[in-house]
């Protein structure tokens, strides 16, 4: 064996390569593509080997152009990823070799656990929740029945299933009136960033809530409204093993004068209905609560690599689940990113610590 030659220039380190796959056949296409913006501006170039991945609203795959500005938000503008915002490809295969996947993808057909279990059969990493985790954390039903599983306080609900609304409304709205008190919140189960969400003040507009919520999915959740603060916690996984980390807690206030609460217009097309506050003005025993559930909700979903955590603190001090989202809204101004600044972690380290975090973590049975 010859003997090393230190004098000769040390070869340069090949750039990690990550494919941000973003946009996607579900409702929340347009927020997923604000989401690949925000990471395209942010990410460290000397670092990342950037490879943007759009999926059509029809599932035509193409490797899309690296200019953020055509997917960001602008004056109400929802982006859009089309057959023309680059070259198609047949999928994962034509892709190219990455050594990690970043899917930024929101709702059904990608945070669902849909993408996860392609990558996982391709044997690539990836950023964010296993199968399963994805699985629950994006169906509330069955979010609401593992949560209860482990001792969290969840909210009164009823499930309407397809077959139960097609077959049997007045016992649904039977149902409701015994279970529930007004006002509900009809939702999707398998939908976010409140599409076809609708408050529901008494039972007249119940049969309307439900007929838009299953415009979104066929299997729809009403939860009795709960009197509190709207509150939320970023969980980010542990490196090398260690526990989950928590934020501290932001808080989602609405002017009611402006919306009835915080829908889709409120979160991403208005500048006035809406206000986020990190961290929240919370005593520092509910903060610490809302943490420590948080990381329980993360924990209870085996999840891994990101979450953010929704709740409500009623005026009593209690801390209620809403919802938990694997993959949550990741644009600068997003609320994850938000609380994480506020905690000491900026905006490029969090999208540099959860790239880090997929590379540490193999794929399969872990």
């Amino acid at each position: 064996m010859s003997e090393p030659n230190h004098d000769s220039p040390a070869e340069p380190t090949r750039r990690v390569r990550v494919a941000l796959v973003f946009g996607g056949r579900s409702g929340e296409h347009a927020i997923s593509a604000a989401t690949a913006a925000g990471v395209m501006r942010a990410i460290d170039p000397e670092k990342y080997d950037v490879l943007p991945v759009g999926i059509t609203r029809e599932g035509a795959w193409v490797i899309a152009s690296g200019d953020a500005s055509r997917y960001e938000l602008a004056s109400g503008r929802l982006p859009e990823v089309t057959r023309e915002s680059g070259r198609e490809v047949a999928g994962l295969a034509e892709v190219g070799e990455v050594d990690v996947v970043f899917p930024l993808l929101h709702g059904p057909y990608g945070e669902d656990g849909t993408i996860q279990g392609l990558l996982e059969l391709a044997g690539v990493r990836y950023v964010g929740a296993g199968v399963l985790a994805s699985a629950v954390g994006m169906d509330k039903h069955y979010m609401k029945l593992v949560f209860a599983g482990h001792g969290l306080p969840v909210g009164p609900y009823v499930v309407v299933r397809p077959r139960d609304w097609e077959q049997r409304q007045a016992e649904v709205v039977r149902e409701v009136q015994e279970r529930l008190r007004f006002p509900v919140f009809v939702k999707p189960a398998r939908a976010g960033s409140s599409l076809g969400v609708t408050r529901v003040d008494d039972l007249t507009g119940l049969a309307e809530a439900i007929e838009a919520a299953r415009y979104h999915d066929p299997k729809v959740l009403v939860e009795q409204g709960l009197e509190g603060r709207e509150i939320e916690c970023a969980v980010l996984g542990g490196r090398d093993g260690g526990a989950p980390r928590a934020s501290v807690p932001g808080e989602i206030v609405v002017d009611h004068d402006a919306a009835t609460f915080y829908d889709f217009e409120a979160k991403y097309l208005s500048d006035s209905q809406a206000r986020t506050e990190a961290p929240a003005d919370l005593p520092a025993d509910v903060s610490e609560r809302v943490r420590e559930i948080a990381v329980r909700a993360f924990e209870a979903i085996d999840g891994e690599g990101l979450s953010r955590v929704d709740v409500f603190v009623t005026p009593d001090g209690e801390v209620v689940l809403n919802e938990i989202n694997t993959m949550p809204g990741f644009t600068p101004i997003s609320m994850y990113p938000q609380m994480w600044e506020a905690t000491g972690l900026s905006y490029p380290e969090l999208i540099d610590e959860l790239i880090q975090l997929a590379l540490e973590r193999p794929t399969g049975l872990r």
